[in-house]
């Protein structure tokens, strides 16, 4: 264990991470952010090495930071190989068929919305349904004019919605049990925060979807791309089996990992249909474990699209690739970012930042929320980490809540309301990456993320203003006060022992 980093030390480590981060982006041709993070790590490391922090505590804080993103990575693994067997087998192909044929244009992002909303809320994972649902809809966006940027933020919208609401989710469970709270307790108190921002979200999608001219999309070419998908593939109902099982899966507490991996395996079988190699025989070879790993190379009709025709180019872009190789991009991007977000995480420079942040509150209920609700999103874009940016700001504003006799549900509900929320608007965030990457879009997303950057504005007003703030009663409040007493005094024997 070494000393207390001076605070300007630890500015000066998040003021490198912009730097490095911007130059990276910026002025760097390739535009990607691992260099960044991989200098941003060094200069952490340096600073805490300075202060008496050995490298063998730092390295065990950059393994526990991995090891948290573990599961994430294998579930973007396995996305990965389940996208490419879905395109290949003409699952993803059907999905975008059908969604064409039935969804009105005026109404897609309000469709796409309300769509990832409930799937994320039966799932209670908005991975799973930006990987699957997701990937359907940026195809169909495509295909009715709209930009993929566009249909990006309205999924994104959605997938949070479920992600935050569900009590399958992991981070509404996580929230409570940081903050205090039961866990109906607190999904209850959120619907007044997220209930309007989603109504406001469904409203924009509509206006959006009257006023673009994606809204009045030429039938012809619709029906252009049916026809071009319908000649490359053998479309059906049949081919939906494997995201309804996914989807049915994930419902029923099947294990995420699991049931993603049974996912792409419904996908080959509908290989075979698609003419596409399942055994070796004749002289060929089998093409399956190369799409696992490679995703799908080019249509099984062998079309390549004109370089000049914009529209096909795409199409035939979202109709290939996947495979677990896809991945790894983003993988190793979310492994960098760890090695940063482990050394300041153990080291205290987040915790002296946040301590700091802290005093701007000045004792104020409205103060205190909308520090608060900072430090989640401070947390996500400096940690990388969703689960630390729930965790972090959980710890340290327990007690002040407490102080101001706020019930632990108010806690929990801005530690979501900020923390899961705003997790994809950094690219270097697990959850930012991800959503790039199975959408495969960039941050322009963003803007049309609507409850994404609505809902902590609308849990602040309700912090300055007091609305649905609950407070204890005196009984709460002192029994908070006996329990927070026993609490240290098991820690001193526990020391001293």
């Amino acid at each position: 264990m070494g000393r207390k980093i001076p605070m300007w030390q630890c500015i000066l480590v998040i003021l490198a991470m912009v730097v490095f981060l911007f130059w990276n982006v910026k002025f760097d041709e390739g535009g990607e952010a691992h260099g960044g993070l991989i200098m941003a790590a060094l200069v952490a490391g340096i600073i805490g090495a300075a202060n008496g922090w050995k490298w063998s505590y730092m390295e065990q804080g950059i393994l526990a930071a991995i090891n948290r993103s573990m599961q994430a990575m294998l579930i973007l693994a396995c996305v990965g190989a389940m996208i490419g067997c879905w395109k290949a087998g003409g699952v993803i192909p059907s999905m975008m068929f059908y969604g064409i044929k039935i969804i009105s244009p005026k109404v897609f992002l309000f469709t796409a919305c309300l769509l990832c909303s409930i799937i994320s809320l039966a799932t209670g994972s908005s991975w799973s349904t930006a990987g699957s649902m997701g990937v359907a809809l940026i195809g169909i966006g495509t295909a009715l004019g709209f930009p993929d940027y566009m249909t990006a933020g309205a999924i994104v919208s959605g997938a949070y919605f479920g992600d935050k609401m569900s009590p399958l989710s992991d981070t509404t469970n996580l929230a409570p049990a940081i903050a205090g709270s039961t866990l109906f307790e607190h999904i209850k108190h959120m619907v007044y925060t997220v209930g309007p921002s989603l109504g406001i979200a469904f409203v924009v999608y509509l206006i959006l979807g009257f006023t673009h001219k994606g809204g009045s999309a030429d039938e012809s070419q619709i029906q252009m791309i049916l026809d071009f998908i319908s000649s490359n593939f053998t479309v059906g109902l049949l081919y939906l089996i494997p995201p309804v099982f996914v989807i049915v899966a994930v419902i029923i507490k099947m294990p995420a990992l699991p049931a993603l991996v049974v996912g792409a395996l419904l996908g080959i079988p509908f290989m075979g249909l698609q003419g596409i190699r399942i055994f070796p025989g004749g002289g060929e070879q089998s093409a399956v474990y190369n799409i696992i790993n490679n995703g799908l190379g080019s249509l099984p009709s062998g079309y390549e699209a004109p370089e000049d025709d914009l529209l096909m180019t795409k199409l035939v872009a979202l109709l290939t690739g996947g495979g677990l190789q896809s991945m790894m991009w983003t993988i190793s991007l979310i492994m960098l970012a760890m090695c940063f977000g482990g050394i300041v995480d153990c080291t205290g420079i987040m915790a002296n930042l946040a301590d700091s942040i802290l005093k701007l509150a000045r004792g104020t209920r409205g103060g205190l929320v909308i520090v608060t609700e900072l430090t989640c999103v401070f947390v996500n874009a400096i940690c990388c980490d969703q689960y630390l940016s729930i965790i972090l700001p959980g710890r340290m504003y327990k007690e002040a809540f407490e102080d101001r006799r706020l019930k632990a549900k108010n806690l929990s509900r801005c530690l979501e309301d900020s923390g899961t929320i705003t997790s994809n608007f950094f690219p270097w965030n697990t959850c930012g990456a991800t959503m790039r990457s199975f959408l495969q879009v960039n941050s322009a997303y963003i803007p049309f993320a609507v409850l994404n950057w609505l809902n902590p504005l609308v849990s602040m007003f309700y912090g300055v203003t007091g609305i649905t703030m609950e407070e204890m009663t005196e009984e709460e409040y002192q029994k908070v006060m006996e329990e927070r007493e026993a609490e240290k005094q098991a820690a001193l024997e526990a020391a001293e022992a």
